[in-house]
């Protein structure tokens, strides 16, 4: 099993710890991982995005130009990534902010308000942990007890008081996911 994923979004949505997160889950899973940030120099507010490759084989390169599963949370992303979803491949958006939704008939697409749920939840934080739920849905790629030992290596130790509300927060994505198109 192969996984190879685009996270993209403005900086500041939690993209590049999203990122991190899966690949830290997938370490624990023993799988090989590869994480790889990419953003703009103005940082919070600017785009951001993270290639995470999961693999059961070793990994020959990290840079991809197409992937299976696309985590779109924002339009410049969406212009820029849908095109290089595989075709038969994943692509998941959260609608706020979306101007022109994703189009493509030849691959499985998924909306998920997390902004929404997140605001409702009454913490905007754990937007990102509510759109990694919805991915876990749609491609269980690693465990939910490896995804808490992701939490717990990629949080500081003074904000392990929060892993129990990500994992909430998890649960909630995947409640809350909804299928727009499948192939």
């Amino acid at each position: 099993m192969t996984e190879e994923i685009i996270i993209a979004g403005f900086g500041g949505q939690g993209v590049l710890s999203m990122g991190k997160i899966l690949a830290y889950s997938g370490v624990m899973q023993d799988k090989e991982v590869t994480w790889m940030p990419s953003y703009g120099p103005e940082m919070r507010g600017g785009t951001a995005n993270v290639t995470v490759i999961l693999s059961d084989d070793r990994i020959s390169s990290p840079i991809l130009h197409e992937y299976d599963t696309a985590i779109i949370l924002n339009q410049q992303s969406m212009d820029k990534f849908e095109k290089t979803v595989k075709p038969g491949g994943t692509l998941i958006f959260d609608p706020n902010g979306i101007m022109h939704p994703p189009t493509r008939e030849d691959i499985n697409i998924y909306k998920i308000e997390g902004a929404k749920k997140a605001a409702e939840m009454g913490n905007p934080k754990t937007f990102n942990m509510i759109i990694l739920g919805g991915y876990l849905k749609v491609k269980p790629v690693v465990l939910p007890e490896n995804v808490k030992k992701g939490l717990e290596k990629s949080l500081p130790e003074r904000h392990h008081k929060l892993i129990p509300i990500n994992l909430e927060a998890i649960e909630l994505g995947k409640e809350s996911l909804e299928t727009i198109h499948s192939v």
